[in-house]
């Protein structure tokens, strides 16, 4: 799901080939890049496949916005060759892939579109006053609990790489977890709360990437150790200052971690297409989008919408401006 690419729409299903809703969902599943065992759950699950496409759209779009501003723009193409590396981008890429996927699944059960499972039924929510009132939680209990089972997170040993992709999918996944907020609503006479109804709700996912890009700026490069008390090796990342200085420190459960050095993503490489051509803003990010080679200015006309007001009864009139706007760009 990070990446090889089921990023493309799917074909319309509705057509001479299909003949009924099973055999699109079936045939949804096909199309999708999964391993024999992840198909297999995924013909099991009605309504899984548009999960899965939905969650790669979000992560995507979130990963392009978080990074819209840096010389990686989390842009398509390279991506193959970026997921075979321990880089910090590719410990992103993972996290807001399993973030997305999280997110995505808890959202369906409480919309109703996957058949095997509906609301939040936590403990303590009154989920038939919720159904009452229209409000539905987000299942995140149902959606942790069937990725670990998707993912097939197994034993990887010394694997430091295998370690490395596995613990940033998990973050992704804290990170959704720890959204997570009761919300209540009160009824009653005159807006009293004589009666609440609780349930529960993500944060919105904007939130979430915003987080996660924060643990991208922190991330932690990492290296294997054995662990002789436990039996077995670990991550462990640069040494503590202070009385334990010669140890090296463990990666918190929330530090997004990688095993090597980024390139610059300056020029065009297997892993990006460079920068060059790029928007910036001058005083912003222009001197390190454009690594040194300088920037182009140009002017252009655009139009607006100005001077609105309303009219009785139901409409805003507007008139159509022009300014001159200065864009900066990439020198090649």
């Amino acid at each position: 799901l990070t990446g090889k690419e089921a990023l493309s729409h799917f074909p319309s299903l509705g057509g001479p080939g299909g003949s009924g809703p099973g055999q699109g969902h079936v045939k949804q599943c096909e199309l999708l890049q999964l391993s024999r065992k992840q198909k297999r759950l995924c013909r099991r699950e009605p309504g899984l496949a548009e999960t899965l496409r939905d969650a790669i759209r979000l992560g995507i779009l979130e990963c392009q916005f978080q990074f819209r501003s840096e010389r990686w723009n989390c842009s398509l193409e390279g991506r193959p060759s970026l997921l075979k590396r321990g880089f910090k981008e590719t410990a992103f890429l993972y996290a807001v892939s399993s973030a997305a996927l999280t997110h995505s699944l808890a959202r369906a059960c409480s919309a109703g579109r996957m058949e095997r499972c509906t609301c939040d039924d936590s403990p303590g929510l009154e989920n038939r006053k919720a159904w009452q009132w229209g409000v539905c939680g987000d299942n995140l209990k149902y959606s942790t609990k069937f990725l670990k089972k998707f993912l097939g997170q197994k034993r990887i040993g010394k694997d430091l790489r295998a370690r490395v992709d596995i613990h940033n999918t998990n973050v992704g996944i804290k990170v959704v977890k720890n959204g997570l907020k009761t919300t209540c609503k009160c009824h009653g006479v005159s807006g009293s709360c004589a009666v609440r109804t609780c349930w529960k709700q993500l944060s919105p996912f904007h939130e979430i990437g915003q987080l996660l890009k924060l643990r991208y700026d922190d991330a932690v490069k990492v290296f294997s150790t054995s662990n002789d008390a436990v039996g077995h090796s670990e991550l462990a990342g640069p040494h503590r200052h202070g009385p334990s200085a010669k140890q090296p420190a463990l990666p918190r459960a929330t530090d997004l971690v990688y095993v090597e050095d980024s390139p610059s993503f300056c020029r065009p490489s297997k892993y990006s297409l460079g920068t060059a051509g790029r928007t910036c803003s001058r005083e912003g990010n222009c001197d390190s989008m454009c690594c040194g080679r300088g920037y182009n200015t140009q002017s252009r006309m655009v139009t607006f919408s100005c001077h609105c007001q309303v009219r009785w009864c139901c409409y805003v009139e507007c008139q159509q401006c022009m300014q001159e706007e200065v864009v900066y760009s990439c020198k090649q």
